[in-house]
């Protein structure tokens, strides 16, 4: 018997309300855990093999152009996520034809803003370059060069693809959306060695690669949109342009999009000032280059843990809605608390096995790493995920409030750990103690959020005890 099948009378949804919340939890979260997963090997494949086929200074390029891509995925987010929240909306409503004419405008929109990301960041390539945090004499700066200029070949892939990946899941196809992210990652770990090892193309051939990779995922998903399976389709002929649509667009993605730009200008700050502190730090005239490097190593394994965490929260996200809806809250409870304790148990072997084999996880990217960098690193990774095994908590907690109509909360306790706190940490640690200074501010962060993290739920969870 299928594990979706019920008792007649009861529908999909009814199930969110009666069934075990443990059972429901891991069910639709290891879907989304999945995705998130592939989804992040994208970056951090290109990282490893680059690290392990051309050098630490090349891995310090890919941290530099972070920002940039940061920027690109931002408008993905603004209008795929945008679109997405319209769909569900006005299929909801009944009004078909208004949920397909929002599907046509997304297209046009991310098609659009893809060409012009691609021609204007061709245009002022070297503008853009040398801005991104890197000091004068910068080996990793012509890296991110050669690697930035061939992904802007595939901004509007890249944009397509990963906006319309939203729309998908709006129809009710998170499936389809998986084996998108999966044909993007899997083709991507292909051609990496490939272009990299045998045709000898260095950093350019990570870009090419991840480029051809986006190219079939945006061409699975798109397949998915014209074909008949879908609840709408893509269809140019039915297309209605109207600013009144766009602009609605906007304004339901704006949330994400002013997240993933605070994280971009956030980047561009730890990457100069890491740039500006590693020469005095590691006592080597590269110092900058294998600071970068080895945080772009820190940050990366940080993101697999992390990753596990993003499929929880979306997981939970019906189940809490639902029941929240429904007045059961005391299963909203009970869904909260078994997502906080995923969370922590999945942050809390990351964190052991970063502390005890930091090493071994840098030997993944930089198996020939320099002194310097084999020295930073370790200490770094340590450091830095001092606080890891709170973060669950703070990640689980700020979910909350946004599947319980309280957006604003929700955005401000996802800011405090990556923009509120942290900008600060990082000027003030910074002046005072350097280079190390730096990689303190981030667990410093989030312990501050954690503390009014916890405040904020405690008064939260009284509130839904007293309803």
């Amino acid at each position: 018997m299928s594990d979706f099948s019920q008792p007649m009378g009861v529908n999909a949804a009814d199930r969110l309300g009666i069934e075990p919340v443990g059972k429901l939890l891991l069910r639709f979260s290891i879907p989304a855990i999945t995705g998130m997963l592939i989804n992040a090997l994208y970056n951090v494949v290109d990282r490893i093999f680059v690290g392990r086929g051309v050098n630490e200074a090349a891995l310090g390029g890919l941290a530099l152009v972070m920002p940039l891509m940061v920027i690109s995925l931002a408008f993905a987010m603004l209008f795929g996520v945008g679109a997405a929240n319209m769909i569900s909306m006005r299929l909801g409503q009944g009004r078909r034809d208004d949920a397909e004419n929002a599907l046509n405008h997304c297209f046009w929109l991310l098609v659009l803003t893809g060409a012009a990301l691609m021609g204007l960041g061709l245009l002022f390539l070297d503008p853009l370059i040398s801005i991104l945090g890197a000091q004068p004499g910068s080996l990793a700066l012509g890296y991110a060069r050669d690697y930035f200029r061939i992904i802007l070949y595939g901004q509007v892939f890249s944009l397509v693809g990963f906006g319309f990946s939203h729309c998908t899941r709006a129809q009710g196809f998170p499936t389809v959306t998986m084996v998108s992210m999966f044909i993007g990652a899997l083709l991507n770990m292909i051609l990496d060695p490939i272009f990299i090892f045998i045709f000898g193309w260095g950093v350019e051939g990570a870009a090419w690669a991840t480029i051809i990779s986006q190219l079939a995922a945006c061409i699975w998903i798109l397949s998915f949109n014209f074909g008949g399976k879908a609840v709408i389709r893509l269809r140019f002929k039915t297309f209605r342009p109207s600013a009144r649509i766009v602009f609605q667009i906007m304004s339901f993605g704006s949330a994400q999009f002013l997240l993933q730009f605070i994280m971009s200008g956030v980047q561009l700050l730890l990457n100069f000032s890491v740039s500006l502190y590693g020469a005095a730090a590691l006592g080597v005239a590269n110092g900058g280059d294998i600071a970068l490097s080895g945080m772009n190593i820190c940050g990366s394994v940080i993101q697999m843990i992390f990753m596990p965490i993003f499929g929880i929260n979306q997981g939970a996200q019906p189940i809490l809605g639902y029941n929240y809806g429904a007045k059961k809250y005391h299963r909203v409870l009970r869904t909260y608390l078994a997502a906080v304790f995923a969370a922590t148990s999945i942050c809390a072997l990351g964190f052991t096995v970063a502390e005890i084999f930091p090493h071994a996880l840098i030997w993944l990217f930089a198996p020939q790493g320099s002194p310097a960098l084999l020295s930073f690193t370790p200490r770094a990774m340590r450091t830095m995920m001092i606080m890891l095994p709170l973060n669950g908590f703070q990640i689980v907690s700020s979910n909350i409030f946004s599947v319980t109509g309280r957006p604003k909360v929700s955005i401000v306790l996802s800011m405090l750990r990556q923009f509120i706190v942290l900008i600060p940490c990082i000027l003030l640690f910074g002046r005072l103690w350097g280079l190390y200074g730096i990689v303190a501010a981030i667990p410093t962060a989030d312990g501050v959020s954690f503390f009014i993290t916890g405040i904020v739920m405690l008064l939260e969870i009284r509130r839904l005890r007293n309803k």
